[in-house]
């Protein structure tokens, strides 16, 4: 690239002189410049010499840019640390002049005029410095009454938007300052069909109402009265996976904002069968894997799931202090309906079956159906998890599974030896296990991701999942040939073959039947003791063992840690958190092969940038320390407006100008290997449960390869006694 050179003032050797290019957009006749970059000197008079070069008249009229792909932002004097040595800037119309051209051209422009200023609006919005210029210029206001009266046609509606979405996500404006006739207009673009040409229509109306209702003061109202979910739910026919997902997201957000009454009402219409067959048959048969459907789409069904069992939680209250005898009495009248369907039932040969075994049943029947508390068993009830859900759970299996319902509860409650399972005892149990394993009560978590499509599939999951595990836990029960001092045993087995049934996410109960019933107490003892076989090694006391291991650790250590650098190495997608929602933000950040510096930049939801690709960086020496959690300067921002803090990372940087870099790690083993990489390459001690477990892992293969040899021989917990020395060492050999 042929240059002119500018000479700066002050240009001597100083770490405030940086050198770069400087090129002019659309100017093919102006020659790019290199120069001095003064960090020191104000960037209006830089821009000043700029122009005096080109012969560029009103250099206020101009402003400096960033030129990578990833980072077109003006520079300002808050940014301009982010400039490094061998950038490459660009000389563009000012944000005030772009802003009045932009304006002229929406006002009294052609229509292609003004399409063209739309998009280019939609582009540089993104730019905080601009977004501020354009909002002080009434350029928002301009924006909404323009889509509210509709004025702009398809494609400068689609850009208008998503000029509107970019404005509103800096969070400058608030999202109180709609009035019914916008938020009217941009719910009519969703509901009628034959208006979604453009597909980036129907995705930023969306969002934008998926923000009203999250982000405003009471605006959710007027869109749960005019929006409805059966509109909603016709955009998930749509093969689009934004629209998609964004329809999602807002049926997710309507949930969440409304009230118990309306949160009701929306669950009938959202769970019916008909609903619940097209978000079945539209996103989860089409998509099988989590990597199929996508990370968002996911995480929204995984949210819709949490909405959905979080209905069970009014059940699951304690008794209400007011008519609590109105309370008691509806729990006995149930008891009561199970003790009909165990033993007043025509299970005329059952009985039969039974009384020859002993003798005849007891009078007080309802004690045979195994509650704690035999004189009240409401009282079984009034812990919470799972308060009255478990009755009802039971209930259900009464009405539904009666032929097996008796058999469990006869059975055993004739039994007079100690290995009874009592019925009303496990089920409470059972239900308060799977509460626990589903996170029923618990907000949804900001990285959660897993949905399983049994709960699509039914209109009574939760009881039907109850109905297969205590069928489950009574056949493990008889495997084990447990007593109830054997109960929590039983209870950890039967947590992992639900787990593990689960994991395998089955298309619906039928094959989730098959598969939890396949795995037997035996099946799951012999995974734990494969599980435990890799720990055998290290969990030996024997003191030669233990020496050994202190002499390789060190070289297990520095194995670790370029697993880790090699990790950071290739490189990790982040999602982006702000203060407005945004989906499909995400950020690639990588170190460089000689551990020197960090690259980052933003990143669409599947690709995977190169270094070279990656425009921002930083250098490692410029970190001064690494946060976790709650201490993370991010996490105090957002004053828990995420999940979970305990992904969360931040690197402490040593300039005064960005404070730090910080981060969301998407699962737990991200976070692991990152803080270990960053600890490493501040010469600090890796610290995390990742790091624990694979030490231990390769200590123990470590020291399985080296005792190959010892192999049958016993080591002893001591080291043998060393024989003392002898009298001489005139030692004899025989040579033959």
């Amino acid at each position: 690239m042929s240059s002119k050179a500018i000479k700066m003032p002050s240009a001597t050797k100083d770490s405030t002189i940086l050198k770069i290019a400087v090129e002019m957009l659309n100017a093919p006749d102006k020659v790019p410049q290199l120069i001095e970059f003064d960090q020191s000197q104000p960037l209006s008079s830089i821009i000043q010499l700029l122009c005096k070069a080109w012969g560029l008249p009103d250099p206020e009229n101009y402003a400096l840019q960033f030129s990578e792909s990833n980072n077109q932002n003006y520079v300002t004097e808050k940014n301009r640390n982010e400039i490094k040595n061998g950038s490459i800037l660009r000389l563009e119309q000012s944000p005030a002049k772009t802003v009045q051209d932009i304006l002229a051209k929406i006002n009294t422009g052609s229509d292609i005029e003004q399409m063209m200023a739309l998009e280019k609006l939609s582009k540089v919005s993104s730019d905080l410095t601009f977004a501020l210029e354009f909002i002080n210029k009434k350029g928002l206001s301009l924006i909404i009454n323009n889509i509210e009266t509709g004025k702009f046609k398809v494609n400068s509606l689609k850009f208008a938007l998503m000029t509107f979405v970019e404005l509103m996500d800096h969070g400058i404006i608030s999202w109180d300052i709609l009035e019914n006739l916008f938020i009217n207009k941009v719910i009519s673009f969703v509901s009628n069909q034959s208006i979604a040409q453009d597909p980036k229509i129907i995705q930023q109306c969306l969002s934008i109402l998926e923000n009203i209702v999250l982000n405003s003061s009471g605006k959710n109202l007027h869109v749960e009265k005019e929006i409805t979910i059966p509109s909603l739910i016709s955009h998930l026919e749509n093969p689009d996976r934004v629209i998609q997902q964004n329809a999602i997201a807002l049926i997710n957000a309507l949930f969440k904002k409304a009230d118990p009454t309306k949160k009701k009402m929306m669950a009938d219409t959202l769970f019916s069968k008909q609903v619940r067959n097209k978000i079945y048959e539209n996103l989860i048969t089409k998509n099988e894997t989590k990597e199929g459907l996508g990370t968002e789409l996911a995480y929204q069904l995984y949210v819709l799931q949490t909405h959905m069992l979080s209905l069970l939680e009014t059940t699951m209250q304690p008794k209400p202090d007011t008519n609590e005898q109105e309370w008691n009495s509806l729990m006995l009248d149930k008891i009561k309906e199970l003790h009909k369907y165990a033993f007043e039932n025509d299970n005329t040969n059952l009985e039969i079956t039974t009384r020859r075994q002993t003798g005849s049943l007891s009078k007080d029947n309802k004690n045979k159906l195994g509650f704690k508390c035999e004189i009240d068993p409401t009282k079984d009830f009034k812990e919470v998890p799972p308060g009255a859900l478990a009755l009802d759970c039971m209930l259900y299996f009464a009405r539904n599974y009666t032929e097996e319902y008796s058999k469990i509860v006869l059975r055993n409650s004739c039994r007079t030896d100690e290995h009874e399972c009592p019925f009303g005892k496990t089920s409470v149990e059972l239900v308060k296990l799977l509460c626990d394993m589903l996170h029923i009560g618990e907000p949804p978590n900001e990285q959660g991701q897993t949905y399983h499509p049994i709960f699509f599939t039914h209109d009574h999951p939760f009881e039907e999942l109850f109905c297969i595990c205590i069928v489950l836990l009574n056949k493990t029960w008889k495997e084990m040939k447990a007593t109830m001092e054997d109960f929590s045993k039983v209870l950890s087995v039967v947590r992992e073959q639900i787990s593990r049934a689960l994991a395998d996410a089955p298309q619906g109960f039928d094959a989730f039947r098959v598969k939890i019933m396949k795995l037997t107490y035996i099946d799951i003892t012999n995974l734990w003791q494969q599980e435990r076989t890799n720990r055998e090694v290290w969990e030996s006391h024997a003191i030669p063992i233990k020496e050994l291991k202190e002499k390789i650790t060190p070289e297990i250590i520095d194995l670790i840690q370029q697993q880790r650098l090699g990790v950071l190495v290739g490189g990790t997608r982040f999602k982006k958190y702000m203060k407005i929602n945004r989906k499909d933000k995400f950020w690639f950040v990588r170190l460089s092969p000689n551990h020197k510096t960090l690259h980052y930049g933003e990143c669409d939801e599947k690709s995977t940038p190169s270094l070279e690709e990656l425009g921002t960086k930083l250098a490692v020496a410029d970190i001064k320390s690494l946060v976790v959690g709650k201490d993370c300067p991010h996490m105090k921002d957002l004053k828990g407006k995420i999940g979970s803090n305990q992904l969360a990372f931040s690197l402490i940087l040593k300039g005064s100008e960005v404070h730090s870099l910080d981060f969301v790690a998407p699962d737990e083993s991200i976070f692991d290997y990152w803080t270990d990489g960053i600890n490493a390459l501040l010469k600090e001690k890796m610290t995390s449960k990742s790091f624990e477990n694979d030490l231990q892992t390769l200590l123990s293969m470590d020291i399985k390869v080296r005792l190959l040899d010892a192999e049958g021989i016993d080591i002893p917990q001591e080291p043998p006694v060393i024989p003392p020395e002898p009298e001489d060492y005139d030692f004899y050999y025989d040579n033959n």
